[in-house]
């Protein structure tokens, strides 16, 4: 990890260039700057590599001492892709913009630089953003933000990739707060997108996220998967994003760190137009657009999706959840943001479709989430865990569903945005595993119900209560302290305290009272 200051340091002089410019459309200028940078800084690295072994008598591929030679073999972008580098034309590497940063047409250079890479690497076609030429920002202040981006990465190339992927990530978050509501729809939150993943633990197979936004979802995963022994590479991507200038930034993202990922073959709507129809994926992460009522839902009536039920065509809720079960392998696991109204609204045929999956088996934990941790929404949120057999991935948990109530945790980061902190993941994660894995090792991870945090419910219990999921209803009170002072005695001593102090209230009311009439105020 880079030191934070790096990251605070780049986005206030960054922001700060932007003069009026509206933040949406500013973001898009610094990020593709930021993956020009990037694509560069890893070609130069694979350039400098390359030139160390054309030099070395004993590389294999030494073939010539003729210097000449060995920079034509330097221009051969075979060397390049074999090794997973995206090949970067003379005119689109960053020394050549940093070089015309001044020149009045940047704006043009910059775009055509794009271009350019689009042309060379197939993989990147129709990717990348080309605004600049058109874009509302004085060519000056575009030259300045060149050379702010050219402090960004340090030679080494596995350092760079992470300064580089760590920037991008920071300046997601802050054009998601800049944006405020707009922002958030293509943002969620690393703190809440880290309690997902390491709730899921996704370690190897294919993550899908059906709304991926910026692809938050997968760069953790990916986090995941290599702090855990795990590599690069060791899980699948696919995802999908119906605004194209989202599918674009959660391309770059994804390409940022050498990521590979199916995107679909464009910008599409999740239930007009799959992308990925006969996907099964072993894990699930998805932070829909809450209680979405436009989402054509009297369209897809005979939905083939719909195994629990018909969707009301005036929230898209249920339809989520019921596409990314359709999506899940009969061992995956899924972890999904909704609204909370989703855990006990009646409306239309929702409970109806609740009774449906719980009486299915398929839900198997619900967190109620703490206020104010998102950018776009002020309605309160939740988690639902999805599973399709309760009886792989630990004990057999059929017949049990798991309430957490984490709404007193996190912390206020600013006046309007709480997040939760590494020790707050760790309580929602340590309930959910303990509560999976319960009896399964010996005095290992043994689960307690938590009056007041969580607790593992029957489903006959939540028959009881109508199928609504709200973890409140379950958990129950928060213990109080016990001092094993009986209540008799604490009663006694408590009213004889209130009167001590009553009587010496009174005392200082008559001092009060004779000061004042000494200096002449009537009282």
């Amino acid at each position: 990890m880079t030191d934070p200051n790096l990251h605070k340091t780049l986005w206030e002089t960054a922001d700060k260039l932007r003069s009026n410019m509206d933040a949406a459309e500013y973001k898009h200028l610094v990020l593709g700057l930021i993956f020009i940078k990037y694509v560069s800084d890893a070609f130069e690295a694979r350039r400098v590599e390359l030139a160390r072994q054309f030099a070395d008598v004993e590389s294999d591929l030494f073939f010539s001492d003729d210097p000449e030679d060995q920079e034509t073999a330097l221009e051969d972008r075979d060397y390049y892709t074999s090794e997973n580098v995206f090949w970067v034309p003379p005119e689109s590497r960053w020394e050549t913009l940093r070089d015309q940063a001044k020149q009045a047409n940047i704006g043009r250079i910059v775009d055509d630089a794009l271009v350019a890479i689009e042309e060379e690497n197939p993989s990147l076609k129709n990717i990348l953003d080309k605004r600049f030429a058109r874009a509302q920002l004085e060519p000056s202040r575009l030259g300045e933000l060149i050379d702010l981006i050219s402090k960004i990465g340090f030679g080494a190339k596995d350092k760079a990739k992470d300064v580089l992927g760590e920037v991008y990530e920071y300046f997601l978050g802050q054009f998601a707060s800049a944006e405020g509501k707009k922002g958030g729809q293509f943002y969620t939150p690393a703190s809440v997108v880290k309690a997902l993943v390491e709730v899921l633990s996704p370690h190897r197979g294919k993550v899908y996220d059906p709304c991926c936004g910026s692809g938050g979802m997968f760069v953790q995963s990916e986090k995941f998967v290599e702090s855990h022994g795990g590599r690069f590479g060791d899980i699948s991507i696919y995802g999908q994003e119906s605004n194209p200038t989202t599918w674009r930034l959660v391309a770059m993202n994804l390409a940022i760190r050498g990521m590979d990922f199916n995107l679909g073959k464009e910008p599409k709507d999740t239930f007009a137009n799959d992308q990925h129809p006969d996907l099964k994926a072993d894990f699930i992460l998805a932070n829909p657009p809450f209680n979405v009522s436009d989402w054509d839902g009297a369209k897809y009536i005979e939905d083939k999706r719909w195994v629990y039920g018909t969707p009301p065509a005036g929230n898209a809720n249920f339809a989520w959840l019921q596409h990314i079960l359709w999506h899940l392998k009969p061992d995956g696991q899924a972890g999904v943001v909704l609204a909370n109204g989703s855990m006990s609204s009646n409306q239309n045929s929702e409970g109806t479709i609740r009774q449906a999956m719980v009486e299915g088996d398929v839900v198997e934990c619900m967190v109620a989430l703490p206020p104010q941790l998102f950018f776009n929404t002020q309605i309160p949120a939740c988690l639902w865990f999805l599973t399709q057999d309760k009886s792989v991935h630990g004990r057999d948990r059929r017949g049990e569903v798991l309430f957490i109530d984490a709404r007193k945790l996190g912390r206020m980061a600013n006046r309007t945005l709480r997040v939760f902190d590494d020790a707050d993941i760790a309580r929602i994660v340590g309930a959910v595993h303990g509560w999976r894995r319960d009896g399964e090792v010996a005095g290992e991870g043994d689960y307690q119900d938590v009056p007041g945090f969580c607790r593992a419910v029957k489903l006959d219990e939540i028959r009881e209560h109508g199928f609504v999921l709200t973890p409140g209803r379950y958990v129950g009170a928060e213990e109080a302290e016990d001092d094993d002072e009986a209540f008799a005695e604490k009663m006694e001593r408590l009213t004889a305290k209130l009167a001590e102090q009553m009587a010496k209230g009174a005392e200082l009311d008559g001092v009060i009272r004779e000061k004042l009439g000494v200096l002449g105020y009537a009282v």
